[in-house]
């Protein structure tokens, strides 16, 4: 089981440890799971995320073999921007993991996979995994920028899904505008050693921390797909709605089995889901449309925001929203509407 740099920050704080991805990462802290999950969406909240891999490939080759290997086309950005991309199983175009990609100069990418994937992605792109040598924190929420701007005032100025380098207390750090719960926010790379201290210094300016169980709630009320739920065997870019995800005109591992879907049409489709009342749905609850089982829930669980359950279900590619359905909770029937994601915001552009 690994730790992250700041494992020892974590136990200080009384949180509640658990298994995640081979690592021991905090679930939640002292004010719980939905405290967490508020305080994101109103205020700022520092999450660990030493856990996600980091995959270094560097020199004259590094661009050539990302973007033969990768879904998306890396020919839309350049150094000093990040971009969201897929690496797919050869065979049947399954999403074998979602990855950030951190451009961080000419011939020096950042790959940045989930947890348990790292090494099956190295495998395929090649690089050196870095993980080990530095903390991720990820500061999110809509006054993350502020308050982060009192302890590394030029990581909080980084653009969204650009990447930035500076300095916190004589240390060569990294930034890039991406997140993963749907509210504005940074990511800081900070040298393993040096992120307790950093760790201390966003909490000391005002940044609550949270949990891995708020990162969940929040990433599925912003309909983010999870590996491992959304994502992953048998699944592919196209059932998950990630179409945007993928530029048929470059060439990408998996690019024959997704056009062959792509023409025939795929079998299922993701789709969101808000229930009535407050019982959250969970993963694997059946889902009927018409009183005939039609498919399964990916994610489930209840919205802090809306104050109602709210879940991601596979369905027939005909079920269009606003259909009313059924989900099968334990042998309790909790009705709910095809809802097209994201969940929140649900009004803040109206």
């Amino acid at each position: 089981m690994q730790r992250s740099p700041l494992d020892a920050e974590h136990r200080t704080l009384g949180a509640k440890l658990v298994p995640f991805g081979g690592w021991e990462m905090p679930l939640a802290y002292a004010e719980g799971t939905v405290a967490e999950h508020r305080a994101c969406r109103t205020g700022a909240v520092a999450f660990d995320v030493s856990h996600l891999g980091t995959v270094r490939v560097t020199g004259p080759g590094a661009f050539e073999r990302l973007q033969t290997t990768l879904t998306n086309d890396l020919r839309r950005i350049e150094p000093g921007r990040a971009q969201y991309t897929h690496l797919l199983d050869a065979d049947d175009a399954s999403v074998v993991d979602d990855i950030i990609v951190w451009w961080r100069d000419d011939e020096v990418f950042d790959v940045m996979p989930n947890a348990s994937n790292t090494d099956g992605v190295r495998e395929a792109i090649g690089g050196e995994d870095v993980t080990a040598t530095r903390a991720v924190i990820a500061i999110q929420g809509p006054d993350a920028r502020a308050r982060l701007a009192a302890v590394a005032p030029d990581a909080a100025e980084v653009p969204r899904f650009a990447v930035r380098s500076f300095d916190w207390d004589g240390h060569a750090c990294t930034v890039a505008g991406t997140g993963y719960t749907g509210e504005d926010g940074v990511e800081c790379a900070v040298p393993a050693d040096v992120a307790p201290a950093f760790w201390q210094a966003l909490l000391a300016g005002g940044i609550e921390p949270a949990g891995l169980g708020a990162r969940d709630t929040l990433r599925l009320e912003a309909g983010l797909p999870l590996h491992g739920n959304e994502l992953g065997p048998g699944i592919t870019p196209l059932q998950a709605g990630l179409g945007w995800v993928v530029r048929w005109d470059t060439e990408f591992r998996g690019k024959a089995a997704l056009q062959a879907e792509r023409e025939t049409g795929v079998a299922r489709r993701l789709r969101g889901l808000v229930c009535e009342g407050r019982r959250p749905p969970r993963t694997g609850n059946p889902v009927h449309v018409g009183g005939v089982s039609a498919g399964t829930v990916t994610s489930g669980n209840f919205s802090p925001m809306l104050e109602t359950g709210i879940a991601l279900a596979f369905l027939p590619p005909d079920v269009e929203d606003g259909v009313e359905v059924e989900i099968d909770v334990r042998g309790s029937v909790v009705p709910a509407v095809v809802t097209k994601p994201p969940f929140w915001p649900n009004d803040r552009d109206g």
